[in-house]
C-alpha cells in the first residue's frame, strides 16, 4: 500500500490537472463579475465648511465609474489658523435616494480629524455604487460638510489680576 501510494505521487499533478481541481495560482488575474461594464454612472463631488477656518475640497469635480467597480477620490484639507482645529465631516447625497446605492469603504467622514496649526491634509474616500441603482438615477452628487467639533480648540485664559 505503501508502495503505490509512493508511485501515485509523480501522477497527482496530472491528475488534478485532468479533474479541474487544486489549480492554485492558474487564474492570476481574478475578474470582478459584480461590476456593470455596460453602465456608467457620474459621480460628483462636492465640500463646504460650516463656521470653521478651514480650506476643503476634492482634488476632482467628477469621476465616471462603472456600478459594481470600487473607485477612489481625494479631498484636501487646511487648517489655516494657528491653532489646532478638530472637525467632523457629515456627507449627503443628490439625489438623496442614491444613499441607498452608495458604499463607502473607507471615508475619512468615518472619524474626527485634527488638523494642526497651518497643516494640509490629503484625505481618500474609496466607494462602491451598487449595481442595483436604479437606472433612472445617471448622476450622483456627493457633497460633505465639515462642523467644528465643540470644545477642542484650546482657551487662552488670561492671568489673574492678583497675579495668583
Amino acid at each position: 500500500m505503501f508502495g503505490f501510494g509512493y508511485a501515485l505521487i509523480p501522477l497527482y499533478p496530472v491528475i488534478c490537472n485532468v479533474l479541474g481541481i487544486n489549480q492554485v495560482g492558474v487564474d492570476g488575474n481574478p475578474v470582478n463579475t459584480q461590476v456593470d461594464r455596460a453602465r456608467t454612472v457620474s459621480v460628483e463631488f462636492d465640500s463646504n465648511v460650516h463656521n470653521m477656518p478651514w480650506k476643503f475640497r476634492p482634488l476632482v469635480s467628477h469621476l465616471s465609474v462603472h456600478p459594481g467597480e470600487i473607485a477612489q477620490v481625494m479631498f484636501e484639507v487646511v487648517n489655516t489658523t494657528d491653532v489646532p482645529v478638530t472637525g467632523q465631516a457629515i456627507p449627503s447625497y443628490g439625489p438623496t435616494s442614491a444613499s441607498a446605492y452608495f458604499r463607502k469603504l473607507d471615508c475619512f467622514c468615518f472619524a474626527k480629524q485634527t488638523l494642526a496649526p497651518g497643516e494640509r491634509r490629503q484625505m481618500p474616500v474609496v466607494f462602491v455604487v451598487d449595481p442595483s441603482l436604479p437606472l433612472e438615477i445617471p448622476n450622483i452628487t456627493l457633497s460633505y460638510t465639515f462642523f467644528e467639533v465643540e470644545g477642542n480648540r484650546r482657551v487662552e485664559v488670561p492671568p489673574s489680576p492678583g497675579g495668583a
